[in-house]
């Protein structure tokens, strides 16, 4: 039975309805976030990048990054509203966060001490809520969020 390596949680600005996750040696990469960022897919993948498209325009959402040893144990969709699986290649072992409005965040993400191959699922809950208030003056906090999986690939 796989388990749990480290938790993290880290606040991510969306802006543009949008954010990713990227290796956090960019220099490694070809493409750089946001460039032919997918706005119609939920879940969409560069090497060395997940780029994640938010139902609300500009919010801060609520972001659960676990590790795992194995492949976890399968989330009830019922308790989400998306949910997609990728693969993911780092090189440093650590991942960046980035939003779309604002750059390189400041929270890395350490997956291991060094390089590997990653299964990654992303689910989603929140999302209704979230798309009802883009359009409020009030600053959104924590209504959308996300919990992100990884996973060494092959496990």
């Amino acid at each position: 039975m796989a388990q749990l390596v480290r938790q993290q949680q880290v606040g991510v600005f969306v802006g543009y309805h949008a954010f990713g996750l990227q290796e956090s040696d960019d220099a490694v990469l070809d493409l750089l976030f946001p460039d032919d960022f997918d706005f119609g897919t939920f879940l969409s993948t560069h090497p060395g990048r997940l780029d994640i498209t938010s139902a609300g325009h500009t919010h801060t959402a609520a972001l659960t990054v676990e590790v795992w040893d194995g492949s976890p144990p399968a989330q009830d969709p019922a308790g989400w509203e998306e949910q997609a699986e990728a693969d993911f290649e780092s090189v440093s072992g650590q991942v960046a966060v980035w939003s779309m409005s604002l750059g390189r965040m400041d929270d890395l993400i350490t997956l291991a001490e060094t390089g590997g191959s990653w299964r990654v699922r992303v689910s989603s809950s929140g999302r209704a809520a979230v798309k009802a208030l883009a359009e409020s003056e009030e600053n959104v906090e924590a209504v959308e969020h996300y919990l992100v999986q990884f996973w060494p690939a092959g496990s």
